[in-house]
């Protein structure tokens, strides 16, 4: 495996951690970046890098992430982002990748890109169920914007320190393990 392959897995984990927390906002990153050649983009995924996908993906973009500002559409939302993030994790996976057989791409996409942007996403609606019920969602607006915030934040490094994005990757996972530990029931 070369290095160009694993910054390339590097890429897609961090995109589809992005993608859990807001399902477009790494796909206008990825588009953006792929219009500009900032980064090398699969052959049959060279779309992404068209204006017209750079302004669909825009607007799509500009209102999930208004629309998860709108009470209780918020929680709607987050009911259908799971398997949206599960499919849209292996797309930006399967769309990074490089030098890897198609086997192996489609493998590694679907278990890590869509199995991490189920997990973010999962967890992130838990987040916004426990905030709307002990708050009334008074609250919903700043797990919103940290949500939204941290998107942006991990699709930029994933897209220009993919070794970064990646170790922020491992830091989500273990944050979201260490809150499953303290809500899970014991069994003693």
């Amino acid at each position: 495996m070369t290095t160009e392959t694993i910054i390339s897995i590097f890429l897609g984990i961090g995109l589809a951690a992005s993608v859990g927390f807001r399902v477009f906002v790494p796909l206008f990153v990825l588009s953006l970046a792929t219009y500009f050649d900032a980064i090398p983009i699969n052959e049959s995924w060279e779309w992404i890098g068209s204006f017209a996908a750079v302004i669909a993906l825009g607007v799509a973009t500009v209102v999930e992430i208004f629309a998860y500002y709108i009470p209780y559409i918020d929680n709607i939302l987050d009911t259908i982002a799971v398997p949206l993030a599960a499919i849209a994790g292996t797309a930006v996976m399967v769309s990074t990748v490089a030098d890897l057989s198609p086997v192996i791409t489609w493998a590694l996409a679907i278990i890590a890109g869509g199995g991490t942007a189920a997990a973010v996403a999962g967890s992130s609606g838990a987040t916004r169920l426990t905030s709307t019920a002990t708050t009334g969602g008074v609250a919903n607006p700043i797990v919103s914007t940290v949500e939204t915030g941290t998107s942006i934040i991990m699709s930029v490094l994933s897209i220009f320190i993919p070794v970064i994005a990646f170790l922020l990757v491992v830091v989500i996972f273990y944050i979201i393990f260490r809150l499953y530990k303290k809500i899970r029931p014991s069994h003693s």
